[in-house]
């Protein structure tokens, strides 16, 4: 089945390559850096062993800040490597990652784009976050002597019964990993009947992620002109959410007319829109990405930029965390957990269940379901700053605690590294 998966990467080079161009005019490729979609390096190797560490997108990229940061600190003598696959992870990527450390696009998985990749940066060790699992990139890497390692090692339960059905030809794919760190014990009960070999649950690697950065001049600038005010902000939305928190919005503002929805979309890119569907329900809106800020007339502030969600946690004190009510998998509650905003929840976060558990376990969120369970909890903490002020604390609590699991996932780690003992 591999060799049948690569002889058609390798065939179909020329519409793999019209694909691409299409996506750039989607917006979903950067026109300066295709050539690294392609293996070609956008920068020097540096002379030094080097990590390569893999995610898929935003926020898989994000969750491994924490252990940059510890291999950055506690490992100097390494270069760092990180690869994505999105324009947004890469937006992202340049503003987190510390001084030193590379970010560049994956390739995509044709196998002569990933041996040029791999000539180049000749990673001794490579970590990939959850499942992305690429055939080409995975046994290629493994051919050419990189130690691999999967943390935070999550499926569906789709993705476990198509890997469960093909797992005797998928064999290679599954032996070249040496370490396998599951995000939780169950999901580490499906990498092993797999037949993933060294597998353990010692942390959750999203449990510890970092604080956001905040921009204390942006969050002055916000907090003067919602002063005084109710305001509650729903953050990552996706498509069809949106309408769900206007609905929310309208049941809410109906006793409290000062009222403010601010609404953080997940892709910046969707600010147009969901200010034109604000706008088309008599909502009078304002735009982050237009330099505005909202005035006392201002119904809803579309938060519509990239790198200012902790500036926007730290400013509004009570959050729904969308990704939640749509089958997205959720979002990382953590970031805003650190931030000590009150938070609301969705049931559709297969991807954070843990997270989201323990958060409502310790009294850090509460869950919600549609518009109507919304609009009552936002109005019930909005009539309760000292239950707002409760979660925040709690959810503080939960997030300084997951760091902790860190140092179980580097000790896991060590081993793999150059230089490290084996164990």
């Amino acid at each position: 089945m591999l060799a049948l998966y690569r002889g058609a990467a390798t065939a179909l080079g020329p519409l793999i390559d019209a694909y691409l161009r299409r996506r750039i005019g989607r917006g979903k490729e950067d026109p300066a850096r295709l050539e690294e979609r392609r293996g070609v390096p956008g920068r020097a190797r540096p002379n030094a062993p080097l990590v390569w560490l893999h995610a898929a997108s935003v926020g898989e990229s994000v969750a491994l800040l924490p252990l940059i940061e510890r291999l950055r600190t506690e490992r100097p003598g390494l270069a760092v490597l990180v690869t994505t696959g999105t324009v947004t992870s890469a937006a992202t990527m340049a503003r987190r990652l510390p001084d030193g450390a590379i970010h560049q696009f994956v390739p995509v998985d044709r196998p002569a784009w990933v041996r040029r990749f791999l000539a180049h940066w000749r990673p001794e060790v490579g970590i990939w976050v959850e499942s992305d699992l690429w055939p080409s990139l995975v046994t290629e890497a493994a051919a050419a002597g990189v130690r691999l390692a999967l943390v935070d090692a999550r499926m569906s339960d789709g993705a476990f019964r198509r890997w469960h059905r093909f797992r005797r030809l998928a064999r290679p794919l599954f032996a070249a990993f040496e370490r396998v760190l599951a995000s939780s014990p169950a999901q580490a009960e499906r990498f092993r009947a797999l037949g993933f070999r060294d597998v353990r649950f010692v942390g959750n690697l999203k449990a510890a992620g970092a604080p956001p950065p905040v921009d204390a001049t942006v969050v002055a600038a916000l907090t003067g002109a919602i002063a005084g005010r109710p305001v509650w902000l729903a953050a990552n939305t996706h498509p069809g959410e949106d309408e769900v928190v206007f609905d929310a919005h309208s049941r809410l503002a109906a006793s409290r007319p000062r009222l403010l929805t601010v609404v953080a979309p997940r892709h910046p890119d969707r600010g147009k829109a969901i200010a034109e569907l604000a706008a088309g329900r008599g909502l009078a809106v304002a735009r982050r990405s237009l330099d505005e800020l909202p005035s006392p007339d201002t119904a809803v502030y579309v938060a519509d930029t990239l790198g200012e969600m902790g500036a926007l946690y730290a400013s509004v004190p009570i959050t729904f965390l969308a990704g939640s009510l749509v089958p997205v998998g959720g979002h990382n509650p953590i970031e805003p957990a650190h931030a000590g905003t009150a938070l609301l929840l969705g049931p559709l976060m297969p991807n954070n269940r843990d997270s989201a558990d323990a958060l409502i376990a310790a009294g850090a969120a509460r869950p919600v379901a549609d518009a109507a369970s919304i609009a009552a909890a936002v109005g019930a903490l909005l009539d309760d700053p000292d239950a707002v002020r409760a979660m925040a604390e709690a959810a503080r609590r939960v997030a300084v605690e997951g760091r902790r699991g860190l140092d179980h996932i580097v000790d896991a780690l060590a081993p793999l590294l150059p230089g490290g003992p084996d164990r």
